[in-house]
């Protein structure tokens, strides 16, 4: 049969990967009877037999016999003379087959068929890549840096589906470059102008506890829940667990041994610091926990209001608020209640930050070289004058500077 012109067309289709055979069929098969029932009123009698592999079809009509002078419907009617024209022995009342060739529907008919064809696939495809998507909203997916753009990235999965990463649902510290092969969750699947929408994140929180899942088997396996989580992406998160077995160590099962399972994830995550805590019904123990690594004094809840009083002594302050009060506001988010920090009397009313709150901006080597001279908080580095800390420590007058800069900017 002369059907070159679709054979392009049918080696585009059987290569979709997100379609399968008998959808093809179905589909190719409707439009040729779409074809036929406008070129012959109607596509009832006709047999059409699709092979997608080869990349042809045939047509057959069948129509009954009857007598010249008898003929009343020529779609489904033959006259008795047309027929033995075909084979001698056909008689009235018989079906007669004729293959129906596909020249006669003239070059513009084929030509429509051909783009009826491909806008039937392409949105059944686009349909199918939602659906598929739409089922994974929660997922963590991998897919290749395609495209880097001011606003978002593009990811191309497995299958060659585009993926979109926005600038606003990256960690502040990624960088990706084409080719790099980059992990996320499915956070939104929309339909846009009849094209699929699949948006990524690595800033929800459904990330990380995807993450927690991949990293530590007893979650995977239910043994441990994730109660809640709280993060700052790329600065600090705080997890809650849970375990309903009491021979399991919760937030020991989720750290590792030395850390080796969340080590995985805070790489995956930039750095990003992760406090795992145990989670309990008991508000105040719960309050107390979420403000780790600060020790408290004592806890005044006041309910009708959500909030918690906290006292603790001087130097447990900057433990307690975190550097930049990061941590007391993820701790205020983890227990729902806030936090209003308070001085035992009798201590130093200045407020101060540990050194090891910045430990992203001072290399640990330094803060253990001041740590070495007694110098464990910012206030107490920025009491000494440049030349004194020069002196003690074997650091260099512009190391010095640098240092006093910082810990400068975080009380101004």
């Amino acid at each position: 049969m002369e059907n070159v012109n679709l054979i392009d067309t049918f080696s585009e289709f059987k290569e979709l990967k997100n379609i399968d055979r008998p959808t093809m069929m179905s589909v190719l098969e409707d439009v040729f009877r779409g074809m036929l029932a406008k070129k012959y009123g109607s596509a009832d009698n006709f047999d059409i037999i699709v092979n997608i592999d080869k990349g042809d079809f045939e047509i057959w009509r069948n129509r009954v016999v009857v007598n010249d002078d008898e003929m009343t419907d020529p779609i489904t009617q033959i006259p008795l003379s047309e027929a033995k024209k075909i084979d001698e022995d056909y008689e009235v009342g018989e079906e007669v087959s004729d293959e129906v060739k596909f020249l006669d529907f003239g070059r513009r008919a084929i030509l429509s068929l051909r783009q009826n064809l491909t806008a039937r696939i392409l949105d059944l495809e686009k349909n199918n890549i939602y659906m598929k998507y739409k089922d994974r909203i929660g997922e963590i997916v991998t897919g290749e840096v395609y495209q880097v753009w001011k606003r978002e990235i593009l990811v191309l999965d497995d299958d060659g589906n585009e993926l979109i990463l926005p600038k606003s649902e990256q960690i502040p510290s990624d960088h990706f470059r084409k080719g790099d092969s980059i992990r996320a969750v499915v956070i939104k699947v929309e339909m846009r102008n009849n094209t699929p929408f699949i948006i990524l994140s690595r800033t929800s929180p459904v990330f990380l506890e995807r993450l927690f899942e991949l990293e530590v088997p007893e979650i995977f396996d239910g043994l441990i829940t994730i109660k809640k989580i709280v993060r700052v992406p790329g600065e600090r998160a705080k997890v809650a667990v849970e375990s309903y077995d009491e021979r399991i160590d919760p937030v020991g099962a989720c750290v590792g041994m030395k850390g080796s399972r969340i080590h995985g994830i805070v790489r995956e995550l930039r750095n990003e610091n992760i406090d795992v805590i145990n989670y309990t019904t008991n508000n105040q123990l719960f309050i107390q926990r979420a403000l780790s690594p600060a020790k408290i004094t004592s806890i005044k809840l006041i309910e009708e209001a959500k909030r918690a009083e906290i006292y603790l002594k001087p130097n447990e302050v900057s433990l307690a608020i975190g550097k930049g009060g990061l941590n007391i506001k993820l701790a205020s988010q983890l227990t729902g209640y806030e936090i209003d920090v308070y001085r035992e009397p009798g201590g130093e009313d200045e407020e101060d930050v540990n050194l090891e709150e910045f430990s992203d901006e001072i290399e640990q080597w330094i803060i253990d070289e001041l740590k070495a001279i007694g110098c464990d908080t910012a206030r107490s580095v920025l009491n000494l004058s440049i030349s004194d800390l020069v002196k003690r420590t074997d650091l260099e007058e512009e190391q010095v500077k640098e240092v006093v800069n910082i810990l400068r900017a975080e009380f101004e």
